[in-house]
Protein backbone atom coordinates (compact mmCIF):
# COMPACT_ATOMS: atom_id res chain seq x y z
CA UNK A 1 0.00 0.00 0.00
CA UNK A 2 1.39 3.39 -0.97
CA UNK A 3 0.54 6.67 0.64
CA UNK A 4 -0.35 9.70 -1.40
CA UNK A 5 1.79 12.70 -0.36
CA UNK A 6 -0.88 15.06 -1.71
CA UNK A 7 -3.59 13.63 0.55
CA UNK A 8 -3.14 16.14 3.43
CA UNK A 9 -3.34 19.08 1.01
CA UNK A 10 -6.39 17.60 -0.71
CA UNK A 11 -8.08 17.14 2.68
CA UNK A 12 -7.37 20.76 3.69
CA UNK A 13 -8.65 22.11 0.38
CA UNK A 14 -11.81 20.00 0.68
CA UNK A 15 -12.36 21.33 4.19
CA UNK A 16 -11.98 24.90 2.95
CA UNK A 17 -14.41 24.35 0.06
CA UNK A 18 -17.55 25.36 1.94
CA UNK A 19 -18.84 28.89 2.62
CA UNK A 20 -19.75 28.16 6.25
CA UNK A 21 -16.27 26.84 7.01
CA UNK A 22 -14.69 29.89 5.36
CA UNK A 23 -16.89 32.16 7.50
CA UNK A 24 -15.85 30.23 10.61
CA UNK A 25 -12.18 30.70 9.75
CA UNK A 26 -12.72 34.42 9.17
CA UNK A 27 -14.46 34.68 12.56
CA UNK A 28 -11.59 32.89 14.28
CA UNK A 29 -9.07 35.22 12.68
CA UNK A 30 -9.89 37.74 15.43
CA UNK A 31 -9.28 35.14 18.16
CA UNK A 32 -10.95 32.26 19.90
CA UNK A 33 -14.69 31.86 20.20
CA UNK A 34 -17.05 29.56 22.02
CA UNK A 35 -18.89 27.20 19.64
CA UNK A 36 -22.18 28.73 20.80
CA UNK A 37 -20.93 32.16 19.73
CA UNK A 38 -20.01 30.83 16.28
CA UNK A 39 -23.42 29.17 15.97
CA UNK A 40 -25.22 32.37 16.95
CA UNK A 41 -23.31 34.55 14.46
CA UNK A 42 -23.87 32.09 11.63
CA UNK A 43 -27.50 31.43 12.57
CA UNK A 44 -26.91 27.68 12.60
CA UNK A 45 -27.55 24.93 15.13
CA UNK A 46 -24.55 24.16 17.36
CA UNK A 47 -24.56 20.60 16.05
CA UNK A 48 -24.19 21.87 12.47
CA UNK A 49 -21.35 24.17 13.49
CA UNK A 50 -19.71 21.27 15.34
CA UNK A 51 -19.79 19.18 12.16
CA UNK A 52 -18.08 21.95 10.21
CA UNK A 53 -15.53 22.40 13.00
CA UNK A 54 -14.82 18.66 12.97
CA UNK A 55 -13.86 18.90 9.29
CA UNK A 56 -11.58 21.87 10.00
CA UNK A 57 -10.07 20.29 13.12
CA UNK A 58 -9.40 17.00 11.31
CA UNK A 59 -7.17 18.84 8.83
CA UNK A 60 -5.30 20.72 11.56
CA UNK A 61 -6.56 24.19 10.58
CA UNK A 62 -8.60 24.66 13.78
CA UNK A 63 -8.04 23.52 17.35
CA UNK A 64 -10.61 23.17 20.10
CA UNK A 65 -10.66 22.61 23.85
CA UNK A 66 -13.14 22.63 26.69
CA UNK A 67 -13.36 25.30 29.36
CA UNK A 68 -15.86 24.03 31.88
CA UNK A 69 -18.89 23.06 29.85
CA UNK A 70 -18.01 25.30 26.89
CA UNK A 71 -16.11 24.24 23.82
CA UNK A 72 -13.77 26.91 22.51
CA UNK A 73 -12.19 27.01 19.06
CA UNK A 74 -9.32 28.94 17.51
CA UNK A 75 -7.15 28.88 14.44
CA UNK A 76 -4.44 26.27 14.71
CA UNK A 77 -0.93 27.35 15.55
CA UNK A 78 0.49 24.30 13.76
CA UNK A 79 3.22 25.12 11.26
CA UNK A 80 1.44 23.20 8.49
CA UNK A 81 -1.72 25.29 8.84
CA UNK A 82 -0.02 28.69 8.82
CA UNK A 83 0.78 28.94 5.06
CA UNK A 84 -2.70 27.76 4.13
CA UNK A 85 -4.35 30.36 6.35
CA UNK A 86 -2.03 33.16 5.23
CA UNK A 87 -2.80 32.32 1.58
CA UNK A 88 -6.53 32.24 2.33
CA UNK A 89 -6.99 35.77 3.71
CA UNK A 90 -6.31 37.71 0.46
CA UNK A 91 -8.55 35.30 -1.44
CA UNK A 92 -11.44 36.21 0.86
CA UNK A 93 -11.09 39.98 0.32
CA UNK A 94 -14.14 40.16 -1.97
CA UNK A 95 -16.32 38.89 0.88
CA UNK A 96 -14.97 41.41 3.40
CA UNK A 97 -18.29 43.23 3.84
CA UNK A 98 -20.11 40.07 4.95
CA UNK A 99 -17.16 38.85 7.01
CA UNK A 100 -16.84 42.21 8.77
CA UNK A 101 -20.54 41.96 9.76
CA UNK A 102 -19.86 38.49 11.19
CA UNK A 103 -16.88 39.76 13.19
CA UNK A 104 -18.85 42.75 14.53
CA UNK A 105 -21.68 40.46 15.62
CA UNK A 106 -19.21 38.03 17.25
CA UNK A 107 -17.62 40.84 19.26
CA UNK A 108 -21.07 41.93 20.45
CA UNK A 109 -21.97 38.38 21.46
CA UNK A 110 -18.83 37.49 23.36
CA UNK A 111 -19.94 35.76 26.54
CA UNK A 112 -23.64 36.56 26.03
CA UNK A 113 -24.41 33.43 23.99
CA UNK A 114 -23.26 31.00 26.67
CA UNK A 115 -26.25 31.57 28.89
CA UNK A 116 -26.72 32.96 32.37
CA UNK A 117 -23.54 31.43 33.76
CA UNK A 118 -21.51 33.14 31.03
CA UNK A 119 -18.19 32.15 29.54
CA UNK A 120 -15.02 32.22 31.58
CA UNK A 121 -13.91 35.74 32.37
CA UNK A 122 -11.89 37.42 29.60
CA UNK A 123 -8.71 37.08 31.63
CA UNK A 124 -8.99 33.28 31.39
CA UNK A 125 -9.79 33.23 27.67
CA UNK A 126 -6.94 32.58 25.29
CA UNK A 127 -7.75 35.58 23.11
CA UNK A 128 -6.85 37.81 26.05
CA UNK A 129 -3.26 36.62 25.55
CA UNK A 130 -2.98 34.82 22.20
CA UNK A 131 0.18 32.87 21.41
CA UNK A 132 2.85 34.91 19.61
CA UNK A 133 2.32 32.94 16.39
CA UNK A 134 -1.44 33.41 16.47
CA UNK A 135 -2.78 34.92 13.23
CA UNK A 136 -4.77 38.03 14.02
CA UNK A 137 -6.58 40.40 11.68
Amino acid sequence: MTTNPLRPLVDILKALAHPVRLRILALLRDGELCVCEVADVLGLAPSTVSEHLTDLRRTGVVREWKVGRWVHVALSDEAAARPVLEALWPLMADAETELARDRTQARALRCEACGPAGCPQPSTRLDANPPSNFILH
